[in-house]
């Protein structure tokens, strides 16, 4: 809604159309949801190692807790998005010029340009993919190890384990397309910033761009996926049920005919 218009708009004139403030918001608003997004599925991805591997954390969390949590990540986006405007950074135009991002060539003007490049590269994405990869990495350990002890508990237990897997699988899904869409970019971008000035052809540098974008179209196609199955579990689960519903009602009609039969037989036997 913030972004997509204005990139559009410039994709069919061949031209970025909205002047040097427009492509400072259009940079800000494109790296302030993508560093959001990216810092929120690794707080997802901590909550799902924390829950599966440390059964004592899901005692203590609330729904205030996930409401501190959101603060601090767009919080922290927020920080990250406007550094530049402080003339730490900045914001320019792609090489193709009908979109705008961070100035990653400013690594190759000054060490001022390449400390920011890598500050924003270690926090705002080697970090965050790095704690991604730990989390899932150990959830996947601990359910290796831990299929077999679950399977002595009750059902209710069970139950639980199977349901904080499926999310656990959700968000799997969710953090892979993220990163398959956004690291190519990120690659490009390192390239260009401390790689050979025009090193990185102007054809070549629009598709990790194009990828990057369709990031915002993974999470639905996931959604729905996922949804779908639910649904079909569920109305599966549901035939399930009424049939046993129906067995039950067809036993208790068998055994009332039964005992009202025997009451009949009883009641000729005394007369």
């Amino acid at each position: 809604v913030v972004g997509k218009p204005f990139s559009i708009i410039s994709f069919f004139s061949h031209r970025w159309v909205f002047g040097w403030m427009g492509c400072r918001w259009y940079g800000w608003a494109g790296f302030f949801f993508g560093c959001g997004s990216l810092i929120t599925m690794t707080a997802v991805s901590l909550d799902r190692y924390l829950k599966i591997c440390h059964l004592s954390y899901g005692t203590w969390l609330k729904r205030h807790h996930a409401f501190i949590c959101l603060a601090i990540i767009w919080a922290y986006a927020t920080f990250w998005a406007t550094v530049p405007f402080a003339g730490v950074g900045s914001y320019a135009p792609e090489p193709f010029g009908t979109s705008c991002t961070l100035d990653w060539w400013l690594a190759q003007a000054s060490v001022a340009g390449q400390a920011f490049v890598l500050s924003i590269l270690f926090f705002c994405l080697l970090f965050p993919t790095a704690v991604i990869v730990f989390s899932y990495v150990k959830i996947i350990l601990k359910v290796k190890s831990s299929t077999k002890e679950v399977a002595h508990y009750d059902t209710r237990i069970q139950n639980s384990h199977i349901l904080e897997m499926k999310l656990t699988k959700v968000a799997m899904l969710i953090c892979a397309g993220f990163l398959i869409a956004w690291i190519p970019y990120a690659v490009v971008s390192v390239w260009s910033a401390f790689g050979q000035p025009d090193s990185v052809p102007i054809q070549f540098s629009v598709v990790p761009t194009l990828l990057a974008k369709s990031a915002a179209m993974y999470n639905p196609i996931i959604y729905q996926v996922i949804d779908c199955k639910f649904a079909c579990c569920r109305s599966g689960g549901l035939k399930t049920l009424q049939k046993k519903s129906s067995l039950k009602k067809s036993r208790m009609y068998s055994i009332s005919a039964h005992r009202d039969s025997t009451a009949m037989n009883e009641t000729q036997l005394q007369a």
